[in-house]
């Protein structure tokens, strides 16, 4: 009996007018449906599919971004804690873990290896940065709640220092889904550096890294072994002293320096200054807001220069 009602509806299901499937009516997608609901589906289920990414120009929080690859990448800056309910899938098809060694960026390409400091704490962590974001513009950076307690930042924003590791960055590209090029990595001896291991703060207990697949042969003839990075990256914190510096808006650098003081201008009642500087080799002008006292005044300094239309604006951290 079960069986027969089975076809009869089965019968009914395709009944349909011609067409209607590919209009998204009856016929074999509501037989679908009706199986679906009668063994319990739902809907199906996330599929990781980790893949490169870099993008074309999007807008968050009301700031245009143009992504682009940059494999030399160095940044001063605030970083945030990625907040509650992200979806299940990074920016690349990876699977969003909050215990993962993950962070997001508005621009650089998809996936990277970055080298995080926490200007604050001395600490430092590798992590793979997978996600666009943070939709904030006062901050370049946003990491895993993992991630900020293995740091140390406790009130949600820290000072932090971003170093692309440019070799491991290259690898995972060129190893990925996407990439146009999928060229060979040459790697240089690296320099010591003088830090020691930390073992992890209490907490969320280290699920073990996925097996490494290799992405790039190195051609170091003393080390003709595979550069591998790792899925997912393993916790190692190193600790270093404190350096912690002044927060500044940055607006615009120029080759002019007419333009600089032209959006100096733009800027009335804010303490801007114009600074010769040698960028890349080059005297420019730059343009800043500061020093300020804190996260709370360089986000509002901020908001009142992107007002004034400067769209490039960015809050880092210097030396005064």
């Amino acid at each position: 009996m079960k069986r027969a009602t089975l076809v009869m509806l089965a019968l009914l299901a395709g009944c349909g007018p011609a067409g209607a499937d590919e209009q998204g009516g009856s016929g074999l997608s509501a037989l679908r449906h009706f199986f679906a609901r009668l063994f319990g589906g739902g809907p199906p289920p996330v599929v990781a599919s980790p893949h490169y990414v870099l993008g074309a120009p999007y807008q968050a929080g009301g700031v245009w971004y143009y992504p682009a690859e940059h494999f030399n990448y160095q940044a001063s800056g605030l970083v945030m804690v990625d907040p509650p309910g992200h979806a299940p899938l990074t920016a690349d098809g990876e699977f969003y873990d909050p215990n993962a060694m993950a962070a997001a960026h508005p621009t650089l390409q998809l996936p990277a290896i970055a080298r995080v400091t926490d200007l604050e704490t001395g600490r430092q962590v590798v992590l793979r940065i997978n996600d666009r974001g943070p939709a904030n513009p006062g901050r370049i950076l946003s990491v895993t709640p993992r991630v900020a307690q293995l740091l140390g930042i406790t009130n949600g924003v820290a000072q932090i220092r971003v170093t692309l590791e440019t070799a491991e960055s290259e690898a995972v590209a060129a190893a990925m889904p996407g990439h146009a090029v999928a060229a060979q990595v040459t790697t240089a001896p690296r320099d010591s550096v003088a830090v020691a291991d930390l073992p992890p703060p209490n907490g969320t207990p280290t699920a073990p890294p996925a097996a490494a697949a290799p992405v790039a042969q190195a051609t170091d003839p003393l080390a003709a072994a595979p550069l591998t990075v790792p899925l997912r990256l393993p916790e190692r914190v190193m600790e270093g002293p404190p350096d912690p510096g002044a927060l500044y808006v940055e607006c615009g650098t120029f080759s002019t320096a007419a333009y600089a003081y032209r959006q100096q201008a733009m800027l009335p009642g804010l303490p801007v200054r114009v600074e010769r500087r040698l960028v890349e080799g080059q005297e420019s002008d730059t343009v800043r807001v500061g020093p300020l006292a804190g996260p709370a005044e360089a986000d509002s300094v901020l908001a009142r220069v992107l007002a004034a239309g400067i769209t490039g604006a960015a809050i880092i951290v210097e030396r005064p």
